[in-house]
């Protein structure tokens, strides 16, 4: 060792490094979890391993839906019992009222507020991106939250959109600021007066499976969800009264040739329905090929955004 001139005792220690402190709280709402068939105990796990503690509203339920989530894991999961009011049916604006309620109940102390809906599931390989991403940008105060991609599964969970009615994107992780909110029909979030978010990307897909069911529980799901949105006489005139739900009307898929979120295996395992599709067949619009064609190649935007990408 070279002589630097100094004594052992007169030798500086080393600086641990400073350990970057962070803590996440994941969020969600949920009602009739069983009924609709919902993937809400895969959605929740998905995210589980990246959060410090996971608040779940779950509104007033005609199936075990409270049972399945105090199941999940006691020690992260915080459940506050709510009611919805089935009066607002313009817009979904319920969804987002129960999305607030459970995005309220987070710990003051959290840094990131971490989003997912009862039938969206994150793979496992995007765990540590999310994390270095939610670390990255703590400090950066004119980040708002992060921007996640997304695939749309439809029919089967061999298939996924391609249509251009599909969103490519959505804010899933925002600050813990209470002037943040749900916006409109719980699709994404706004701030202050009706301001865009700020984003930066997550470097992660959401998986969405809520086009994925059992026929018969796609179909309950059609007659009841779409009172969320529209009066009983726009129901009775757009809504088919069946049985089942009629997968054939879909204008455009694709193959999936990946794996699937781990903890979906156990239900992709017990699917019981069959659902195939000609990939070569499209019934998309011109202006739906220009938009796919200038997103695919040209990476431009052309549909509505919800955000402001920073």
């Amino acid at each position: 060792m070279p002589d630097t001139g100094l004594h052992d005792s007169e030798l500086l220690p080393l600086r641990p490094q400073k350990a970057i402190c962070m803590k996440v709280s994941g969020f969600t709402f949920i009602r009739n979890a069983e009924i609709y068939d919902y993937p809400v105990v895969e959605a929740i796990r998905s995210i589980l391993p990246v959060c410090d503690e996971f608040v779940v509203a779950v509104g007033k339920s005609d199936d075990a839906t409270l049972e399945l989530i105090a199941a999940i894991d006691p020690s992260k999961i915080r459940i506050i019992e709510t009611i919805w009011d089935d009066s607002l049916r313009e817009g979904g604006r319920v969804l987002a009222v129960e999305t607030d309620k459970a995005f309220q109940a987070i710990s003051a102390d959290t840094d990131w507020a971490f989003y997912i809906q009862g039938d969206e599931v994150m793979h496992e390989k995007y765990l540590a991106p999310v994390k270095n991403a939610m670390l990255k940008w703590k400090d950066h105060l004119e980040v708002d939250g992060l921007l996640f991609d997304y695939l749309h599964f439809y029919g089967s969970y061999d298939y996924v959109g391609t249509a251009s009615h599909w969103y490519p994107h959505e804010i899933r992780i925002v600050r813990n600021l209470k002037t943040i909110y749900s916006f409109r029909d719980a699709q994404g979030f706004r701030k202050a007066e009706n301001q865009k978010l700020r984003v930066k990307p997550a470097d992660a897909f959401m998986y969405h499976y809520g086009w994925v069911k059992d026929p018969q529980a796609m179909q309950r799901k059609q007659e009841n969800f779409n009172k969320l949105w529209h009066p009983d006489q726009w129901i009775e005139k757009n809504v088919a009264k069946a049985d089942e739900f009629d997968y054939s009307g879909i204008t455009a898929l694709r193959l999936f040739d990946e794996t699937h979120p781990a903890v979906m295996l156990d239900r992709i395992q017990r699917k019981n329905w069959k659902f195939d599709f000609d990939i070569s067949y499209s019934n998309m619009s011109i202006k739906d090929r220009l938009k796919l064609f200038l997103r695919k190649y040209l990476g431009i935007e052309t549909g509505y955004r919800n955000y402001i990408k920073i």
